[in-house]
């Protein structure tokens, strides 16, 4: 693993490097995701069982297309007895979490005027769970909970079926579980055309959401516009900020975590401490001889992790408001102090026992959350993305009478007359 003394020059350096891991620039996919999109377009279920054939070799068809009750039965036979008590208790976690976000419409009412703000739930919502290289009901849960809390009518799930044409059997139970209306055996590109345009079986969605491999975040980039999106996820990325206090072994552990998601998952540690900086590389060597999934995590060290020395907190923390990650550990001797010098984090971990996966899994904060630098203007994954704002406004004459020459002045001084017209046309009388 990279170690590197931080400085301008190095700075620059990492920060280009991690551009590249943007999918915004990959022409190579994005003709082929294109060609998804129209055929699903203009062939609805008979492209997307097409490319279900084609892409995750599952035979796929009408009859099967939405998991049916039985095969949710089915699931709950095949898992495990405590995997159900644990997602029980982390949906309760995440719930909680979430109806705090609620927002409340209101009304503002004085001398005959009322302006207001009415919160409305979206109608239709597609769920995108990935099924690829891992299954993740956790991220059933941080998609339908946030959904279900805003009180959206249809939420609907899309999720690769394997070879068989089943659906891992956990993500149907934290489905089932977290409260979605319907589950759709697809996945990838296909998946997103299906629920930006519907199809015979697909219900047209106002919004799409969730993570997915780089075809799935083309795909949404593609049909935004004809339907709204949370965000664009990249590749998964931890950041860890610490000082000679952290325990390195902790540090390796955490690192690691993310990378083991994918080849481009980005782990990097800025410590304060040449001496934690050098043990954290030595138990991140041990971790790699008994870990499973090594060869990934030895692909992603290799491409896009760094262990950089900082000379102050100060400098630290301005490296990592640049890189804005996803995830954020704090492990130093003030975490809450330190916290204070952050502004761009998607999620941010305080101490050295509040590791990445409690909120993977647990917290009840969202796990769904911006990547790629978006930390700087977007936000993690919640009830707010699944509300509407409808503006309202109401004047009595009475009210109008003493504002309406300032409105028309104000029209007219835009050269809208038409506007101004439909002001002054109502005291037309008073004219006279």
């Amino acid at each position: 693993m990279k170690i590197l003394r931080l400085n301008e020059q190095i700075k620059k350096e990492i920060l280009d490097e991690l551009k590249m891991r943007s999918h915004s620039d990959n022409d190579e996919y994005t003709a082929v995701v294109n060609e998804i999109i129209e055929n699903v377009k203009a062939n609805g279920n008979k492209a997307v069982f097409e490319y279900t054939k084609k892409f995750d070799g599952a035979d796929i068809s009408e009859a099967d297309f939405v998991v049916s009750k039985e095969e949710i039965a089915e699931a709950y036979s095949a898992s495990d007895d405590r995997f159900i008590e644990v997602i029980r208790k982390s949906i309760a976690n995440i719930k909680d979490f979430h109806e705090r976000q609620i927002r409340q419409s209101w009304f503002n009412t004085k001398d005959g005027i009322i302006v207001g703000q009415r919160i409305i739930p979206l109608e239709t919502v597609g769920l995108y769970v990935p099924g690829g290289k891992a299954a993740y009901p956790s991220s059933v849960l941080m998609n339908v909970i946030p959904a279900k809390a805003a009180g959206v009518k249809n939420i609907q799930i899309a999720t690769p079926a394997g070879k068989d044409g089943k659906v891992n059997p956990n993500t149907l139970v934290a489905a089932c579980e977290a409260g979605a209306d319907i589950i759709y055996k697809m996945g990838g590109a296909q998946a997103i055309a299906a629920f930006a345009y519907g199809t015979e079986t697909v219900r047209k969605a106002d919004k799409i959401c969730g993570p997915g491999n780089i075809f799935v975040a083309l795909a949404k980039r593609a049909v935004y516009g004809s339907v709204s999106i949370d965000s664009i996820a990249g590749p998964s990325e931890i950041l860890v900020l610490a000082d000679e206090t952290a325990n390195p072994k902790y540090i390796a552990a955490d690192l690691l975590s993310q990378a083991e998601h994918d080849e481009m998952a980005s782990s990097i540690l800025i410590t304060t401490s040449s001496e934690l900086a050098y043990k954290t590389a030595d138990e991140i060597k041990a971790f790699m001889e008994v870990l499973p999934r090594r060869d990934i995590i030895g692909r992603s060290i290799e491409n896009y992790c760094y262990i950089i020395i900082a000379e102050d907190m100060a400098q630290a923390a301005d490296m990592a408001n640049e890189i804005a990650s996803e995830h954020l550990e704090i492990v130093t001797k003030d975490p809450f102090a330190d916290m204070t010098k952050i502004k761009n984090a998607g999620a941010v971990f305080l101490g050295e026992y509040s590791s990445e996966p409690l909120g993977d899994y647990y917290a009840g904060p969202n796990h769904i959350l911006p990547t790629n630098g978006t930390a700087r203007f977007f936000s993690p994954l919640g009830v707010d993305d699944f509300i509407k704002k409808s503006s309202v406004i109401s004047y009595s004459k009475e009210a109008l009478r003493p504002v309406y020459k300032d409105i028309t002045d104000f029209a007219a001084a835009e050269g809208l007359f038409a506007h101004a017209n439909s002001i002054a046309v109502r005291f037309e009388d008073d004219e006279s």
